[in-house]
Order: C-alpha cells, then structure tokens, then sequence
C-alpha cells in the first residue's frame, strides 16, 4: 500500500472528483451519501477549497476507505475470520508431543518476531517536509466540517499515538479533533480510554504530555486504533500480526513518541494537563451531536508530512457508514479472545443501526438454567463489551445472527418477561439517554430457551388501521401506528405520538386493548416513520434506558421518544445528525449525488 490512490484504483474502484468542492458539508455530504449505497466506493476530492475562508488546499482529500466488505478485506489482504483462527491457535498454544510438533510449534514462534513494532533511527517519509512551530497553520490541512451545527471543523481519521508517563506504554487511538486555532487541537479522548488514563498520569506529575497525531498510510494503521485491546497493549502488535511484518515506526521531531514511517501527514504537540477548552458539539458516529464539554487542548510544535500528501477523512453520523465494515473486521477478529471470557459463545454480531455498543446479539451454547444471565454478566464486565447495553442471546439452533427476520422471528418466539434482566452499570461517554453521564440501564434477554408452544388464547390481533383507531378514541397524542411480525408469539406495536407528556400515562390508558398488544414501541412522531424498521432500531437502541423506559404491565412497553423534563430528564437533549437541505440540492444539480426522497427517508437524511 506504498501508493494508497493507486491501489485503490486498482482494487476497490476509486472514484476521483475533480470538482472544487468545500471541505465544509460539501465533500462530507457526498461521502455520507455515497457510503450508503450497496455498491459504494472510495472517493478521493482532488480540489478541496474552504470558501469561508478562501482557501484552495494544496493535498487532496481520501473518504471512505472502507468502502465495503471487500474492500475492507483486501485491505487486511486475507478474511478476517482467518486472523480470527490464526489468534485461536495463539491462545491455544500447547507444548508440542512430538518432533513434529516441535516445528510446527518453532514456525508459528518465528512468525511472531514480525508482531513487534521497529524503532528506526533515521527519518521516514512522513518527515521529508518540516513546519517550524512559527509557521505551524492548521488552516494548511483540508480539515472537514461535517454538519451544520458542529463547533467547527474536525480531524476525524487521526491517529493519535500517546504514551504513559514512565514510557514503558504506548497506545494508538482514534479520537476526534475539533481545531480550536491555526495552532491547537481539542483532545477528545473519553474517560474510559488509555490515552485519558496516561493523561491523568501527566496531570497528577505536572508535567506536558507530548503527543503526534498521524494522518494517511496504511489504512490498517487506522482500524487498529480503534481495535478493542486491553489496558497498555499497544494496537500496531495487530498490524505486525495482520500484515507478518513489524510495523516501522520513527520517533516524532519534537517528542519521543514514535509514529509510523509512511504515514502522510503529523501533527506533534504538547498538552497541558491544566489547560481545559470547550469542545463540540459534534455530530457523531451515534448520529446525534455529542454536546459542549471541556476537554484538553493540544498545542502544536510542528507539522511533518511526505512531499505529496493525502488527508484522510471519514464522516460519522447515521448508519450504515464505514464504522459498519471497520466494526465487522473487530467483531470477527475479536471472537477468540471474547471466547476466553466466555468459551460456550458460538458467535457474536453488533448491527450497524443499533450503533455497535448499544446491541449486540449473541448465539451460545447453554449448559444449565441461567447459563445466559451468566453470559450476560460476563459481557458486561469485559473490556470495551463493558460498555454494550443491550445483549440478547440466542440458543445454538438459532438462523445467522446477520438473517435479520430469522432471527427476529426467532426471539419473538422465546420471548418471555421472566427471562428479561434490567440491571444497571457503565455506558459509553457519548450515550445521551440514561439520566447521568457514565451510568446507565442495560437489558438482557435469555431467547435460548424452547419456543413458545401456544399462543395467548387471550390474544386478539387487529388489523393496523383498527388498532390505531381504537388507540387514538384512548389517547389523541397517536398519530400513526405499524404493526411488525404479527404471525409470532409476540407481535411488535409501534406508534407515533405528539408527545406532551410522559409515556407512562400513554400505556396506562392503553390498558384496554392489553389483549390486542404484546410489545409496543413508542416514537416521536416528527422524526421518525414507523413504516422504517431500519431506522427504528436504531432510535430504540439509542434513546432508551432500560431501568426508565422499559415496563412490563399492561403489555411489554418501550419508550423510545425524546426525554425531558415530563420524564423526569434534566440533561440537554442532543439533536439528530441532519444534512443540509442547501447543500444536498446544489450537490443534487450538479450532478455530484443522485438522490431521491425515498433514499432520503430510508436513513433519515432530512
């Protein structure tokens, strides 16, 4: 991957755009748009400008690098499930029984040599050009703002390499940038991950932490530093084990943090543990803008980048976007070493709309009553699985976890209540539902048991126009209403309501049509169709805390609306991720994207 744009033209159909393009919303628009589509493809901007500040940039931009499944596999250059077996035979290395095994044994143990990283001591070709820290200008680099109501413009592809104090750690993450000046960074680094750890490590001593933001190379280089390792394991040991050879890394100009040779750009600096900003808002990989925080600032020394460099950049907002094929790489790779945790797990997938860490669906093995809840606990307690907050497992006799109907059919069909955990524990820093930052609900389902073997005789199913009409003679608030997999054991309800109140007095008036209902979903009305099952998955698991919005009587009830005061929610609600009307129209009659309303609805664009 010595020349990226060439490799993509040959191996994953690049499509290069010639049109000035603006790095605010225009170039991110058409990247959102494209990543979307089932056959989409890299892009590269070969003219990016910034009108607001009349600048024609001078590097071009590279989006969606992870364009697909196959793309994403040629860039590890073999399946990922084949890593996954290769980290299996790691884990279960024996001492060898014969000569034979010896040498199988003496051949994997020469293999691993290419794992570890390889200090050089010259210069790679990430510093052939040097900016002094008196011309350091950020303004140089084609950094994008995605949506309208960002704080600014976001390096959202950076590699930020950090190290602990002592130095005996190194980490690679992928956290977000806001460019706060023509010389600092905001360090968006959550509380949960290593660089924040190594950070209060610098901020307890009094001293600067130095750290070099890497752009471009090998695409690897990014997808491992979003990999799921645990605590001071540094992420390019994945790119020697993926790639069978060492990573090779050069130390930065200004600090002793080294960096990969071959990436194209670097951004080295210094952040000053007392030294807090406001960062955000910032419409993320969520979909929703994460709001105004403090975080720390980074204060640039210099700049170094190879002689033609190319800006990589990603857009993150409402799924499906490239985090789906990155997340399905970690998610095959990382079974193993899940399965270490918890050995009767078969296999594991998180959907793209249920944002990764808000779902995950888990086929296993059960041994013995309560086996699942076992599992779930199991998961809740491991690592960045920690974060996951809502697990449903599955018995070994279930369809493919990704045979979305199924497997819905499947669990609808075990579904019971005494089968369901609430219990409370940690969330992701970026999750906006819970009624504090940090800690939240989280919901098991035990669907491994046998199916239900006879149906409610109770139960009498109405036709969608019936039911909503008899709904709305109970509460005028609903306004739409859809009926999903009504030949199971329990049928789905959603409902659209203008919300004026809380939901619970909703479900109560309800009580009367319990034997028309077995699950209702509840949604707002104004952002969102309750004909889009997609996107109602997606809202779903975003927006609700199980401890607060699941309930049980009459019916099993999910309140899925925005929160507020009326719910008892005194926290800031955040928006949904938006195009720009303007922005999609231009693009539209210049023939740079082709779009119609039902795509428009499909994923919420609007």
């Amino acid at each position: 991957m010595k020349d990226i744009i060439e490799w993509l033209k040959q191996n994953a159909n690049l499509k290069i755009i010639d049109e000035p393009l603006d790095v605010e919303l225009e170039i991110p628009h058409i990247a959102y748009i494209e990543v979307k589509k089932p056959n989409s493809r890299p892009l590269l901007f070969t003219k990016p400008i910034n009108r607001a500040k009349k600048i024609e940039y001078t590097m071009p931009v590279l989006m969606n690098i992870f364009a697909n499944k196959q793309v994403t596999q040629k860039i590890f250059n073999k399946a990922p499930d084949a890593i996954a077996t290769q980290i299996e035979e790691l884990l279960k290395m024996k001492p060898p029984a014969n000569f034979m095994g010896k040498v199988t044994l003496a051949s994997k143990l020469f293999n691993l040599k290419n794992i570890f990283p390889k200090k050089l001591k010259h210069r790679g070709e990430a510093q052939e050009v040097i900016i002094p820290k008196a011309k350091v200008d950020l303004d140089t680099l084609p950094i994008l703002k995605t949506w309208s109501e960002d704080g600014g413009a976001f390096i959202t592809m950076g590699q930020v390499y950090t190290s602990s104090l002592d130095g005996t750690m190194q980490n690679l993450g992928m956290y977000r940038l806001q460019q706060h000046s023509k010389t600092t960074l905001g360090m968006h680094w959550q509380i949960h991950k290593d660089a924040s750890s190594f950070f209060d490590q610098y901020r307890e001593a009094g001293k600067m932490m130095p750290v070099s933001v890497a752009i471009g190379g090998d695409p690897l280089y990014i997808w491992c530093g979003q990999a799921p390792l645990p605590y001071g394991i540094f992420e390019l040991l994945l790119y020697g084990l993926i790639r069978n050879r060492n990573a090779q890394l050069v130390k930065s100009i200004t600090n002793e943090i080294y960096i990969p040779r071959d990436v194209d750009i670097v951004i080295e600096g210094f952040v000053d543990p007392n030294k807090m900003k406001i960062e955000g808002p910032f419409g993320d990989h969520t979909g929703y803008y994460t709001l105004k925080e403090p975080y720390p600032v980074m204060e640039v020394e210099t700049i170094t980048m190879r002689k033609n460099p190319i800006f990589q950049a990603t857009v993150v907002g409402k799924p499906p976007l490239e985090d789906k094929y990155m997340g399905w790489a970690t998610e095959r790779i990382f079974l193993p070493l899940l399965k270490t945790t918890a050995p009767e797990l078969i296999d594991y997938y998180m959907p793209e709309n249920g944002v990764f860490h808000n779902l995950i669906l888990a086929k296993m093995k059960t041994r013995y009553k309560g086996h699942a809840k076992q599992f779930m606990h199991a998961f809740w307690g491991v690592g960045q699985m920690s974060f996951v907050k809502h697990a449903i497992f599955v018995g070994e006799d279930a369809p493919l976890l990704e045979d979305h109907h199924a497997i819905t059919r499947y669990i609808l069909n075990r579904l019971r209540v005494e089968n369901i955990l609430i219990t409370q524990g940690i969330i992701d820093a970026l999750d906006h539902s819970s009624n504090e930052t940090l800690v939240g609900g989280k919901l098991g389902i035990d669907a491994t048991h046998e199916p239900l073997n006879e149906k409610d005789p109770h139960y009498v199913g109405l036709d969608d126009m019936i039911l909503l009409a008899k709904m709305r003679v109970l509460d005028g608030s609903i306004v739409a209403l859809k009926q999903y997999m009504t030949d199971t054991f329990n049928p789905i309800t959603v409902i659209a309501v203008e919300k004026k109140s809380s939901q619970k007095e909703l479900i109560a008036k309800l009580q009367p049509l319990s034997h028309s209902i077995k699950i209702l979903v509840i949604v707002d009305a104004h952002t969102n169709l309750v004909e889009n099952d997609y996107m109602l998955v997606w809202r779903v698991a975003n927006n609700i805390d199980a401890s607060r919005d699941i309930y049980f009587h009459p019916f099993i009830a999910i309140d899925a609306t925005n929160k507020s005061e009326v719910d008892g929610f005194y926290r800031e609600w955040p928006k949904d991720t938006l195009c720009d009307k303007d922005t999609l129209d231009r693009l539209q009659a210049k023939g740079l994207i082709d779009i119609n309303e039902a795509f428009i609805n499909r994923f919420g664009l609007l």
